[in-house]
């Protein structure tokens, strides 16, 4: 019997800063890269410190470099960041990282600027809707196109989620959705964990695309990494 290849699956490692999306990511990774073994990173305390500071800090940035560079000691192959409010963390660690890299929302923001030229964007966290409206900005430029980014906020809503009221999160950001639909062409939801409320107005909304950054997000890595 030949020996087993100890590279084989290429480990994928997913780095979370709220524990109860794991699962979620889990079961996304297992579908679209069903080649790939996945593992799982929390650290709490880099959201917290962004809430916290109001921004991300330059040693938050430096935390998340370390923690990504672990992730490659640990042996992944590629390296996955699922909060957004870290994204443009994930941007300067691009540079240090010897494996691909990726911000969970790249995904969610190429597909938005195709789709027509008002995206608005909501989030629970001002620390989450000034990085993705950004990326937003600089995705259309990358495609030749221009845009007018909505951003609002839903004020309140990860407070509800942080004290264990789900549903009244949900209820929120679903009424949030409500008023920002008449004003844009496409919505996206700047957090993973604001994907859930969708399914409380997607039939309101249609034909409206709303887009969410897990499953896009996973899809899109998965085509760039077998690209």
């Amino acid at each position: 019997m030949s020996p087993q290849n100890p590279r084989n699956p290429r480990q994928i490692a997913m780095i979370h800063t709220v524990s109860g999306l794991i699962p979620l990511f889990d079961g996304l990774a297992k579908q679209h890269l069903p080649q790939w073994q996945g593992f799982n990173m929390l650290d709490e305390s880099l959201l917290r410190s962004t809430i916290r500071d109001g921004a991300l800090s330059q040693t938050t940035m430096w935390r998340l470099t370390h923690l990504v560079r672990s992730a490659i000691d640990a042996g992944a192959d590629a390296v996955v960041v699922t909060c957004s409010s870290l994204g443009p963390a994930v941007n300067a660690a691009k540079p240090f990282c010897p494996v691909p890299l990726f911000r969970i929302d790249e995904g969610m923001a190429e597909a938005a600027v195709t789709l027509g030229p008002r995206i608005g964007v909501l989030a629970t966290l001002r620390t989450t809707l000034d990085p993705t409206s950004d990326l937003i900005r600089r995705s259309a430029a990358k495609a030749g196109s221009t845009c007018t980014v909505i951003a609002e906020m839903t004020e309140g809503a990860f407070q509800k989620l942080c004290s264990g009221d789900t549903a009244g999160h949900d209820a929120m950001v679903a009424q949030s959705l409500r008023d920002l639909a008449p004003r844009a062409d496409v919505i996206v939801l700047a957090q993973a964990s604001m994907a859930r409320a969708l399914a409380l107005v997607q039939d309101a909304l249609h034909p409206l695309p709303v887009l969410t950054s897990p499953k896009i997000g996973m899809q899109y890595i998965a085509s760039q990494l077998s690209a």
